[in-house]
């Protein structure tokens, strides 16, 4: 292996030893409390590992997309699924167009508290009326003096509970040029002075609430600008690229998951006097989850390097996870029917993995429009909407 398959195998090893100290029941209790994994993140950040993709100078680990990659799925894999997955990977993609476009001050101002563990941040862009459609949204900052007031309404904001500043987007200007012109990108803070949070009941991943967020002349300094004025969107696409990457690699690790404990499952399950596993009708299945979720993880090895290496990976990062959601699903629902009806049951842990891989087919974006991406941007084929 080169160095960096060694140092790859050095990241999963040290991410399942961690894990291995919270099973499933950890995972399983807080999803049904709605508790924030808190002494998991702290010792998660006490390892470095919340500020792997932090640039050293920094106090960051300063590595890529794909051994963050590797992170994530090692930590999906353990059990921990979403659940402990979001609290993570929300600073690595969420500070991604920072570590790109921000100013030195707000770099020094905020990376080394990232990279310590010390910030939580939020992502908001999505808006009940702009969710697929980003061109859409309504959300304001105005100027104000030297900086700026913001006001309007985001739902879906993972972690705003726990984040002390939020990724916002906003329109600061007319769509003059293009669908996307006249969008900012700003870095501001979640204060309860001006901003009302409210989670919203959810089907899983609860132990990480995802709420409404309502500003109200919420005041911005106009160094928390990130990159330049306008070019918000665009500059946005290096955390949704990196987004896409993480999430497939997650969606891979529950998958995994849940193909291993069915398998232990039908090993040790008998009925009719074999072991269930005997039957193909429940070994091909698993068999086949597992050679989806194989070659789901190759392609997301390869978006994940040309995101490290600077090339264009949107058709990649789409693709890896269009069929990284499709395998996980497919996965989690193939062990859930291997235990029958004891895959209803909450002690086996499978309904949460089911849960938390449908997710992966909804967001950040839906299956569908990463078909239409594909279709339209890598077949030529005319937009359909």
């Amino acid at each position: 292996m080169d160095d960096r398959a060694d140092d790859r195998a050095l990241i999963e090893e040290g991410v399942s030893r961690r894990c291995a100290d919270y099973p499933d029941d950890y995972w399983s209790e807080l999803d049904q409390k709605h508790e924030f994994p808190w002494a998991f993140y702290v010792d998660m950040a006490k390892d470095g590992w919340v500020g792997l993709s932090i640039p050293e100078e920094y106090g960051g680990g300063g590595r890529g997309i794909t051994d963050c990659a590797v992170m994530m799925r090692a930590i999906a894999e353990s059990g921990a699924a979403m659940n402990g997955c979001t609290p993570l990977h929300l600073t690595i993609f969420g500070l991604m167009p920072v570590v790109k476009f921000g100013s030195d001050e707000l770099k020094a101002e905020f990376l080394p508290r990232a990279a310590a563990g010390d910030l939580h941040v939020a992502f908001g862009v999505t808006e009940p009326d702009a969710g697929t459609d980003t061109s859409q949204i309504r959300t304001r900052a105005e100027r104000r003096g030297d900086g700026w007031v913001v006001n309007g309404q985001k739902i879906w904001t993972s972690k705003a509970m726990e984040s002390e500043v939020v990724l916002l987007l906003a329109r600061t200007g007319a769509a003059d040029k293009g669908r996307f012109d006249g969008l900012s990108l700003f870095l501001a803070d979640l204060d309860p002075a001006y901003v009302t949070i409210r989670p919203i009941p959810k089907l899983g991943r609860n132990a990480v609430a995802s709420c409404e967020t309502f500003y109200e002349n919420l005041p911005v300094p106009g160094g928390r600008l990130v990159g330049e004025e306008g070019r918000g969107f665009e500059h946005l696409l290096h955390g949704l690229n990196a987004e896409r990457i993480l999430l497939a690699s997650e969606a891979v690790g529950i998958g995994f998951a849940a193909v291993r404990r069915a398998t232990r499952y039908a090993q040790e399950r008998v009925v009719f006097g074999r072991p269930i596993g005997a039957n193909q009708a429940l070994s091909h299945p698993l068999a086949s989850a597992f050679a989806q979720l194989t070659a789901a993880w190759e392609l997301c090895l390869v978006a994940a390097r040309r995101y490290d290496a600077g090339l264009p990976c949107g058709e990649q990062a789409n693709m890896a996870k269009y069929l990284a959601a499709e395998a996980g699903f497919d996965a989690a629902d193939r062990a859930l029917q291997t235990f029958g009806g004891l895959g209803y049951a909450v002690e086996c842990h499978i309904e949460r993995y089911w849960r938390e891989a449908r997710l992966l087919r909804l967001a950040p974006v839906s299956q569908e429009m990463t078909l239409n991406y594909l279709a339209q941007r890598t077949l030529g084929l005319p937009r359909g909407y």
